[in-house]
């Protein structure tokens, strides 16, 4: 019989990767984080543990979006109350205070909505300029376009 091992968030070994995303399709991006996230590009995959690595995304205000999506795509959030439905594009979120926001929404819909999705999302550290206070941790440059 054969069995598999479970592996342990002591036993996992985490990197550290670097995206710039600079004049990339913003789905394209956001499917290889996601992927990298959770960990699927390692031998040592398993779905319902946290095998993933970190990654550290920049210049997020630069991220291009194909067809009209720019105007026409609506992102809805609700505050709870009555008449509370907001509603932004990803053209104002970009131009506002927080143009990180449209690629961690991209990559929060790839990951599983579980105690596990959040988890993970922790991981995840989006910057809208070329700067990162992650230089200690060495991180290494990573290819979304393969």
């Amino acid at each position: 019989m054969k069995t598999t091992k479970m592996f342990s968030k002591e036993e996992s070994d985490r990197k550290w990767y670097v995206v710039d995303v600079e004049g990339q399709t913003l789905g394209r991006a956001a499917t290889r984080i996601a992927d990298v996230l959770r960990g699927k590009n390692k031998a040592t995959f398993t779905p319902n543990a946290d095998t993933g690595d970190f990654v550290i995304v920049v210049n997020a205000d630069k991220v291009k979006l194909t067809g009209k999506k720019m105007t026409d795509k609506v992102y809805y959030r609700h505050s709870g109350y009555m008449g509370g439905l907001k509603s932004t594009t990803p053209e104002i979120e970009l131009a506002g205070k927080h143009p990180e926001r449209i690629i961690e929404w991209a990559v929060r819909g790839m990951l599983p909505k579980t105690r596990l999705g959040d988890r993970l999302f922790t991981k995840l550290k989006v910057y809208a300029g070329p700067d990162h206070p992650h230089k200690a941790q060495c991180p290494k440059a990573l290819a979304v376009n393969e």
